[in-house]
């Protein structure tokens, strides 16, 4: 989190600490729609909650990636220490991680077995880190081109990336509902219509290594490189209305496609390839999902408050923050289910139609202290915390 200066980049840290916030919230919002062996949801009402308050954190992922690759992007060492640094950074704990998981849920010896091929799908969050190091793998590539690229080149790039993020609406414009085929594990993937370039027999079409979480590797060089200080009011000039539009682009995709199944009929339920439909407009590599992340990265950029809470609190848990998104699951469930037993469930629970928002937000908002307290107690053990929390 230090710029080259040695200089702490503020910001950033509270950036981290409420992506992380960000992830469980986003995480608190899935037994609203996926339940029993599939897609599940109860009312109208909880299909509007689920909208909202599903829509407006999904920058969280972006959002780490931005952080990490901020401050890393282009390399400023060779590229063996990168990679020693990296890996001790983000294996220990990733590994110890995986190993309670795959002990904790599911059938143990499976789930071993497994690991061999990919993560444990009921730690399905896992996938982020398979996806973290892809991109540290490609950074030694592009570092000599980032460190020489100029701004309007970088832009052009940007631009690129940017109508990439508009593909999936493309896809389905194109070719109408995708249908739905299973991976060995029974997970959905959606059929993808092809575009230019693609075919049953190649996927490498001509946006294919423009595409996905590279962007936000390249918005991390843009900002670092070509973004001054701007005023609060250019700020929330650019912030206000991306946000939104951004924000109304997943609230709109998920509700459509929710609708269009339901036919205004609730419940509505179906395989869990539904709901992998539902949440195509809040894929991190779709435009709303984007424009999201512009804007909190500009507020956030205005952040230089530090003192006695930023010492206590936002730094040790902005440190432990790898931990935290490693681990929170096995919170998170636990206090889901309490929450539901306590509360009741939809518009039959104890506070109405207000059950539902309070159970996701509570959820959240437990998780995460208990996880960040917990995590940061961790990092604390001599020798072996960050061995666990990263």
């Amino acid at each position: 989190m230090q710029n080259t200066n040695g200089q702490r980049e503020i910001w950033l840290d509270w950036l981290r600490v409420t992506a992380c916030f960000l992830v469980m919230a986003t995480h608190s919002c899935e037994p609203f729609y996926l339940g029993g062996e599939g897609s599940l949801i109860l009312t109208k009402a909880d299909a509007i909650w689920v909208a909202v308050l599903n829509s407006l954190p999904r920058a969280a992922v972006a959002l780490f990636i931005f952080a990490s690759s901020y401050l890393q992007f282009p390399l400023h060492y060779s590229t063996g220490e990168f990679f020693r640094r990296r890996a001790l950074r983000i294996l220990p704990p990733f590994v110890f991680w995986t190993v309670i998981y795959a002990l904790v849920w599911g059938e143990p010896v499976q789930n071993f077995k497994d690991l061999l091929l990919n993560f444990n799908y009921a730690a399905g969050h896992l996938w982020f880190v398979y996806m973290l190091i892809g991109l540290y793998l490609v950074m030694p590539l592009l570092s000599p081109w980032a460190e020489k690229v100029g701004k309007r080149e970088l832009q052009v790039y940007l631009g690129i990336w940017l109508f990439t993020t508009l593909i999936p609406l493309i896809r389905l414009l194109a070719g109408g509902a995708a249908p739905v085929i299973y991976g060995p594990s029974g997970i959905p993937n959606a059929a993808k219509f092809p575009l230019w370039g693609e075919a049953s027999w190649n996927t490498y079409g001509v946006f294919y290594y423009m595409s996905g979480f590279i962007g936000y590797l390249l918005l991390g060089l843009y900002f670092r490189k070509f973004v001054g200080r701007l005023s609060w009011g250019r700020t929330l000039g650019i912030a206000l209305p991306a946000f939104l539009v951004g924000f109304a682009i997943c609230c709109y995709g998920f509700l459509h496609g929710v609708w269009a199944d339901s036919q205004g009929v609730f419940p509505v339920e179906g395989p869990v390839g539904l709901a992998a439909l539902w949440e195509g407009p809040w894929l991190n590599d779709t435009f709303g999902v984007a424009l999201m992340t512009v804007a909190w990265v500009l507020v956030f950029r205005k952040i230089e408050t530090v003192g006695r809470f930023f010492d206590r609190v936002v730094l040790p848990v902005s440190k432990a923050s790898y931990g935290m998104y490693l681990c929170h699951l096995l919170v998170l469930v636990s206090v889901s289910a309490w929450m539901r037993s306590c509360l009741g469930i939809g518009a039959d629970g104890v506070l109405g139609i207000w059950t539902t928002p309070v159970e996701m937000l509570g959820t959240a908002l437990i998780s995460f202290l208990a996880v960040a307290l917990l995590c940061v107690l961790l990092r604390r053990i001599p020798k072996a915390g960050k061995w666990v929390v990263g």
